[in-house]
Protein backbone atom coordinates (compact mmCIF):
# COMPACT_ATOMS: atom_id res chain seq x y z
CA UNK A 1 0.00 0.00 0.00
CA UNK A 2 1.25 3.51 -0.82
CA UNK A 3 1.91 5.65 2.24
CA UNK A 4 0.72 8.77 0.44
CA UNK A 5 -1.37 9.20 -2.72
CA UNK A 6 -2.21 12.52 -4.40
CA UNK A 7 -5.03 12.23 -6.95
CA UNK A 8 -5.69 15.19 -9.29
CA UNK A 9 -4.67 17.67 -6.59
CA UNK A 10 -5.18 21.36 -7.32
CA UNK A 11 -4.33 24.41 -5.23
CA UNK A 12 -5.24 27.96 -6.19
CA UNK A 13 -5.18 31.30 -4.44
CA UNK A 14 -8.05 33.12 -6.10
CA UNK A 15 -7.37 33.03 -9.84
CA UNK A 16 -3.73 32.02 -9.36
CA UNK A 17 -3.14 28.27 -9.75
CA UNK A 18 -0.16 27.02 -7.74
CA UNK A 19 -0.63 23.23 -8.01
CA UNK A 20 -2.21 21.84 -11.18
CA UNK A 21 -3.82 18.38 -11.51
CA UNK A 22 -1.00 16.70 -9.60
CA UNK A 23 -0.87 12.90 -9.31
CA UNK A 24 1.75 11.17 -7.17
CA UNK A 25 2.22 7.95 -5.18
CA UNK A 26 4.78 7.61 -2.39
CA UNK A 27 5.48 4.15 -0.99
CA UNK A 28 5.94 3.29 2.66
CA UNK A 29 9.48 3.76 3.99
CA UNK A 30 10.61 5.82 0.97
CA UNK A 31 12.76 8.95 1.25
CA UNK A 32 11.26 11.23 -1.39
CA UNK A 33 12.60 14.66 -2.32
CA UNK A 34 10.49 17.40 -3.91
CA UNK A 35 12.99 19.32 -6.05
CA UNK A 36 12.60 22.45 -8.10
CA UNK A 37 13.31 26.19 -8.33
CA UNK A 38 11.72 28.78 -6.05
CA UNK A 39 8.03 29.21 -6.83
CA UNK A 40 7.56 25.76 -8.40
CA UNK A 41 5.01 24.68 -5.75
CA UNK A 42 7.08 22.15 -3.79
CA UNK A 43 6.62 23.77 -0.36
CA UNK A 44 2.93 24.39 -1.09
CA UNK A 45 2.50 20.70 -1.89
CA UNK A 46 4.20 19.79 1.38
CA UNK A 47 1.86 22.08 3.31
CA UNK A 48 -1.14 20.50 1.56
CA UNK A 49 0.02 17.07 2.73
CA UNK A 50 0.52 18.43 6.26
CA UNK A 51 -2.93 20.02 6.36
CA UNK A 52 -1.55 23.53 6.78
CA UNK A 53 -3.24 24.55 3.52
CA UNK A 54 -6.66 23.57 2.18
CA UNK A 55 -6.83 21.64 -1.09
CA UNK A 56 -8.76 23.39 -3.87
CA UNK A 57 -9.48 20.17 -5.74
CA UNK A 58 -8.59 16.48 -5.79
CA UNK A 59 -7.80 14.09 -2.97
CA UNK A 60 -4.90 13.24 -0.63
CA UNK A 61 -4.73 9.95 1.27
CA UNK A 62 -2.22 8.84 3.91
CA UNK A 63 -2.00 5.16 4.80
CA UNK A 64 -5.10 4.44 2.72
CA UNK A 65 -7.22 7.08 4.47
CA UNK A 66 -8.44 10.26 2.76
CA UNK A 67 -7.20 13.22 4.84
CA UNK A 68 -8.61 16.22 2.96
CA UNK A 69 -10.75 17.28 5.93
CA UNK A 70 -8.46 16.09 8.75
CA UNK A 71 -6.66 18.56 11.01
CA UNK A 72 -2.83 18.47 10.87
CA UNK A 73 -2.62 16.82 14.30
CA UNK A 74 -4.84 13.94 13.13
CA UNK A 75 -2.85 13.02 10.01
CA UNK A 76 0.00 11.11 11.67
CA UNK A 77 2.65 13.45 10.29
CA UNK A 78 5.46 15.49 11.86
CA UNK A 79 7.02 18.50 10.16
CA UNK A 80 10.46 20.10 10.45
CA UNK A 81 10.58 23.66 9.15
CA UNK A 82 13.33 25.82 7.66
CA UNK A 83 12.91 27.98 10.75
CA UNK A 84 13.52 25.66 13.71
CA UNK A 85 10.63 27.31 15.64
CA UNK A 86 12.07 26.44 19.06
CA UNK A 87 10.73 28.13 22.19
CA UNK A 88 13.64 30.35 23.33
CA UNK A 89 12.55 30.46 27.01
CA UNK A 90 12.32 26.66 27.33
CA UNK A 91 15.10 24.14 27.88
CA UNK A 92 15.89 21.63 25.16
CA UNK A 93 14.15 18.94 27.21
CA UNK A 94 10.99 21.05 27.43
CA UNK A 95 11.09 21.90 23.73
CA UNK A 96 11.24 18.22 22.81
CA UNK A 97 8.59 17.26 25.38
CA UNK A 98 6.18 20.09 24.54
CA UNK A 99 3.92 18.11 22.20
CA UNK A 100 3.68 15.15 24.57
CA UNK A 101 2.68 17.41 27.46
CA UNK A 102 -0.10 18.91 25.36
CA UNK A 103 -1.32 15.36 24.72
CA UNK A 104 -1.39 14.73 28.51
CA UNK A 105 1.19 11.93 28.27
CA UNK A 106 2.26 10.80 31.80
CA UNK A 107 5.43 12.50 33.09
CA UNK A 108 7.40 9.25 33.46
CA UNK A 109 6.62 8.27 29.85
CA UNK A 110 7.68 11.74 28.67
CA UNK A 111 11.05 11.42 30.41
CA UNK A 112 11.57 7.96 28.92
CA UNK A 113 10.76 9.07 25.38
CA UNK A 114 12.76 12.31 25.53
CA UNK A 115 15.81 10.44 26.78
CA UNK A 116 15.45 7.83 24.04
CA UNK A 117 15.16 10.34 21.20
CA UNK A 118 17.94 12.55 22.62
CA UNK A 119 20.28 9.55 22.69
CA UNK A 120 19.47 8.80 19.06
CA UNK A 121 20.34 12.35 18.00
CA UNK A 122 23.23 12.97 20.41
CA UNK A 123 21.41 15.63 22.42
CA UNK A 124 21.93 14.17 25.92
CA UNK A 125 24.48 16.81 26.99
CA UNK A 126 22.22 19.69 25.98
CA UNK A 127 18.84 18.85 27.52
CA UNK A 128 19.24 21.48 30.27
CA UNK A 129 20.31 24.27 27.92
CA UNK A 130 18.27 26.92 26.08
CA UNK A 131 18.18 27.08 22.26
CA UNK A 132 20.39 30.19 22.15
CA UNK A 133 23.19 28.17 23.75
CA UNK A 134 23.24 25.67 20.84
CA UNK A 135 24.76 25.84 17.36
CA UNK A 136 22.59 25.88 14.24
CA UNK A 137 23.15 22.17 13.65
CA UNK A 138 22.29 21.32 17.25
CA UNK A 139 19.11 23.40 17.05
CA UNK A 140 18.17 21.54 13.87
CA UNK A 141 18.60 18.24 15.69
CA UNK A 142 16.29 19.51 18.45
CA UNK A 143 13.65 20.33 15.82
CA UNK A 144 14.03 16.81 14.40
CA UNK A 145 13.82 15.29 17.90
CA UNK A 146 10.58 17.18 18.55
CA UNK A 147 9.17 15.66 15.36
CA UNK A 148 10.53 12.16 16.07
CA UNK A 149 9.06 11.93 19.55
CA UNK A 150 5.56 11.86 18.08
CA UNK A 151 6.43 8.57 16.30
CA UNK A 152 4.71 9.80 13.11
CA UNK A 153 3.75 7.81 10.02
CA UNK A 154 5.40 10.44 7.83
CA UNK A 155 8.21 12.99 8.31
CA UNK A 156 7.96 16.24 6.34
CA UNK A 157 11.09 18.41 5.97
CA UNK A 158 10.75 21.89 4.45
CA UNK A 159 14.25 23.04 3.36
CA UNK A 160 15.62 22.29 6.85
CA UNK A 161 19.30 22.91 6.03
CA UNK A 162 19.13 26.20 4.14
CA UNK A 163 20.11 28.28 7.21
CA UNK A 164 23.30 26.28 7.83
CA UNK A 165 26.77 26.83 6.41
CA UNK A 166 28.05 24.53 3.64
CA UNK A 167 30.11 22.21 5.86
CA UNK A 168 27.31 21.78 8.39
CA UNK A 169 24.77 21.13 5.61
CA UNK A 170 26.87 18.17 4.44
CA UNK A 171 27.09 16.83 8.00
CA UNK A 172 23.35 17.24 8.66
CA UNK A 173 22.23 15.62 5.42
CA UNK A 174 24.29 12.55 6.36
CA UNK A 175 22.66 12.54 9.81
CA UNK A 176 19.15 12.81 8.34
CA UNK A 177 19.84 10.02 5.84
CA UNK A 178 21.26 7.75 8.55
CA UNK A 179 18.24 8.52 10.74
CA UNK A 180 15.90 7.45 7.94
CA UNK A 181 17.86 4.24 7.41
CA UNK A 182 17.39 3.39 11.10
CA UNK A 183 13.76 4.44 11.56
CA UNK A 184 12.40 3.57 8.06
CA UNK A 185 9.76 6.28 8.48
CA UNK A 186 8.30 7.54 5.19
CA UNK A 187 10.03 10.89 4.60
CA UNK A 188 9.32 13.79 2.25
CA UNK A 189 12.02 16.42 1.95
CA UNK A 190 11.72 19.73 0.08
CA UNK A 191 14.78 21.44 -1.39
CA UNK A 192 15.95 23.53 -4.33
CA UNK A 193 19.45 22.07 -3.94
CA UNK A 194 19.90 19.24 -6.46
CA UNK A 195 23.01 17.96 -4.66
CA UNK A 196 20.90 17.40 -1.52
CA UNK A 197 18.29 15.67 -3.65
CA UNK A 198 20.76 13.41 -5.45
CA UNK A 199 22.61 12.34 -2.29
CA UNK A 200 19.61 11.81 0.00
CA UNK A 201 16.64 10.60 -2.03
CA UNK A 202 15.33 7.16 -2.89
CA UNK A 203 13.05 8.98 -5.34
CA UNK A 204 13.08 12.56 -6.66
CA UNK A 205 9.99 14.47 -7.78
CA UNK A 206 11.10 17.31 -10.08
CA UNK A 207 8.56 20.16 -10.15
CA UNK A 208 8.03 23.28 -12.23
CA UNK A 209 5.13 25.73 -12.23
CA UNK A 210 2.97 23.51 -10.02
CA UNK A 211 3.40 20.41 -12.16
CA UNK A 212 5.55 17.31 -11.95
CA UNK A 213 8.15 17.16 -14.72
CA UNK A 214 9.62 13.73 -13.86
CA UNK A 215 9.68 11.20 -11.02
CA UNK A 216 12.45 8.67 -10.57
CA UNK A 217 15.53 7.47 -8.73
CA UNK A 218 18.40 10.01 -8.67
CA UNK A 219 20.57 8.21 -11.22
CA UNK A 220 17.56 7.53 -13.45
CA UNK A 221 16.91 11.28 -13.69
CA UNK A 222 20.60 11.96 -14.21
CA UNK A 223 21.04 9.33 -16.94
CA UNK A 224 17.71 9.76 -18.76
CA UNK A 225 16.13 13.18 -18.15
CA UNK A 226 12.67 13.28 -19.70
CA UNK A 227 12.94 16.84 -20.99
CA UNK A 228 15.13 19.92 -21.23
CA UNK A 229 14.07 21.29 -17.85
CA UNK A 230 15.12 18.17 -15.97
CA UNK A 231 18.30 17.86 -18.05
CA UNK A 232 19.34 21.39 -17.13
CA UNK A 233 18.30 21.16 -13.48
CA UNK A 234 19.89 17.82 -12.55
CA UNK A 235 23.67 17.67 -12.53
CA UNK A 236 26.48 19.92 -11.31
CA UNK A 237 28.02 21.38 -13.39
CA UNK A 238 24.96 21.51 -15.59
CA UNK A 239 24.58 19.58 -18.83
CA UNK A 240 25.75 21.35 -21.99
CA UNK A 241 22.61 22.06 -24.03
CA UNK A 242 23.43 23.14 -27.59
CA UNK A 243 20.91 24.11 -30.27
CA UNK A 244 21.43 22.44 -33.64
CA UNK A 245 19.93 20.83 -36.73
CA UNK A 246 20.04 17.13 -37.62
CA UNK A 247 21.84 16.32 -40.86
CA UNK A 248 21.38 12.70 -41.88
CA UNK A 249 23.60 11.22 -44.53
CA UNK A 250 26.29 8.59 -44.68
CA UNK A 251 27.36 9.80 -41.23
CA UNK A 252 24.49 11.39 -39.26
CA UNK A 253 25.48 14.54 -37.36
CA UNK A 254 23.99 17.54 -35.59
CA UNK A 255 25.07 20.88 -37.04
CA UNK A 256 25.80 23.27 -34.15
CA UNK A 257 27.08 26.73 -35.12
CA UNK A 258 28.50 25.26 -38.32
CA UNK A 259 30.28 22.47 -36.46
CA UNK A 260 29.33 18.82 -36.93
CA UNK A 261 28.71 16.84 -33.74
CA UNK A 262 28.26 13.05 -33.97
CA UNK A 263 24.80 11.56 -33.60
CA UNK A 264 24.29 8.28 -31.75
CA UNK A 265 23.57 5.30 -34.06
CA UNK A 266 19.87 4.48 -34.33
CA UNK A 267 18.69 7.97 -33.39
CA UNK A 268 15.03 8.59 -34.28
CA UNK A 269 15.63 12.29 -35.04
CA UNK A 270 14.49 13.38 -38.52
CA UNK A 271 16.72 14.97 -41.12
CA UNK A 272 16.43 18.75 -40.78
CA UNK A 273 14.84 18.54 -37.32
CA UNK A 274 15.69 21.33 -34.88
CA UNK A 275 17.08 19.72 -31.74
CA UNK A 276 18.93 20.46 -28.54
CA UNK A 277 22.08 18.37 -28.21
CA UNK A 278 22.88 17.46 -24.61
CA UNK A 279 26.19 16.23 -23.25
CA UNK A 280 27.36 16.37 -19.65
CA UNK A 281 30.75 18.02 -19.00
CA UNK A 282 32.23 14.76 -17.66
CA UNK A 283 31.24 12.95 -20.89
CA UNK A 284 33.46 15.07 -23.12
CA UNK A 285 36.88 13.56 -23.87
CA UNK A 286 40.01 14.75 -25.63
CA UNK A 287 40.33 13.07 -29.03
CA UNK A 288 42.17 14.05 -32.26
CA UNK A 289 38.93 13.62 -34.25
CA UNK A 290 36.97 15.81 -31.83
CA UNK A 291 35.55 19.31 -32.31
CA UNK A 292 38.19 22.06 -32.21
CA UNK A 293 37.34 24.43 -29.37
CA UNK A 294 39.26 27.35 -27.87
CA UNK A 295 39.72 27.47 -24.08
CA UNK A 296 38.34 30.65 -22.49
CA UNK A 297 38.49 29.87 -18.75
CA UNK A 298 40.10 27.12 -16.64
CA UNK A 299 38.76 26.42 -13.13
CA UNK A 300 40.85 23.92 -11.12
CA UNK A 301 39.17 22.69 -7.92
CA UNK A 302 41.77 20.14 -6.84
CA UNK A 303 39.87 16.92 -7.43
CA UNK A 304 38.74 18.04 -10.90
CA UNK A 305 39.18 20.78 -13.48
CA UNK A 306 36.43 22.63 -15.33
CA UNK A 307 37.37 23.93 -18.77
CA UNK A 308 35.11 26.44 -20.53
CA UNK A 309 35.53 26.43 -24.31
CA UNK A 310 34.10 28.26 -27.32
CA UNK A 311 33.54 27.09 -30.90
CA UNK A 312 31.75 29.19 -33.49
CA UNK A 313 29.03 31.13 -31.65
CA UNK A 314 28.54 28.43 -29.01
CA UNK A 315 30.24 27.53 -25.76
CA UNK A 316 30.35 24.52 -23.45
CA UNK A 317 32.17 23.21 -20.40
CA UNK A 318 34.21 20.03 -20.03
CA UNK A 319 35.17 18.33 -16.76
CA UNK A 320 38.39 16.38 -16.25
CA UNK A 321 39.35 14.44 -13.13
CA UNK A 322 42.90 13.83 -14.31
CA UNK A 323 45.43 16.71 -14.24
CA UNK A 324 46.17 18.70 -17.41
CA UNK A 325 48.20 21.84 -18.05
CA UNK A 326 45.34 23.78 -19.68
CA UNK A 327 45.73 27.48 -20.48
CA UNK A 328 43.26 30.06 -21.83
CA UNK A 329 43.73 30.44 -25.57
CA UNK A 330 44.75 26.81 -26.11
CA UNK A 331 42.76 24.68 -28.54
CA UNK A 332 41.22 21.41 -27.39
CA UNK A 333 39.73 18.73 -29.61
CA UNK A 334 36.70 17.40 -27.70
CA UNK A 335 34.50 14.47 -28.58
CA UNK A 336 31.32 13.47 -26.71
CA UNK A 337 30.87 9.86 -25.67
CA UNK A 338 28.20 8.49 -28.03
CA UNK A 339 26.72 6.23 -25.34
CA UNK A 340 26.12 9.26 -23.10
CA UNK A 341 24.43 11.65 -25.54
CA UNK A 342 21.03 13.26 -24.91
CA UNK A 343 18.86 14.62 -27.70
CA UNK A 344 15.73 16.75 -27.22
CA UNK A 345 13.14 18.17 -29.59
CA UNK A 346 13.77 21.92 -29.77
CA UNK A 347 10.06 22.72 -30.04
CA UNK A 348 8.57 20.53 -27.29
CA UNK A 349 11.66 20.11 -25.11
CA UNK A 350 10.93 16.39 -24.80
CA UNK A 351 13.58 13.70 -25.02
CA UNK A 352 13.95 12.02 -28.41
Amino acid sequence: MSAIVCSHVDKAYGATAVIRDLNLSIEEHEFVVFLGPSGCGKSTLLRLLAGLEDITGGEVSIGGKVVNDLEPGDRGIAMVFQNYALYPHMTIFDNIAFGLRRQKVPAAEIVKRVEAVSRTLGLDPYLGRKPAELSGGQQQRVAIARAMIKTPKVFLFDEPLSNLDAKLRVHMRIEIKELHQRLKTTTIYVTHDQIEAMTMADKIVVMRDGRIEQVGAPLELFDRPANLFVAGFIGSPAMNLLKGVVRKGDKPVVDISGTAFPLAPGSTARDGQNVVYGVRPEHLEIHPDGVAARISVVEPTGSETLVFVRFGESEMVALFRERHDFKPGDTLHLRPRLDQLHLFDAETGNRL
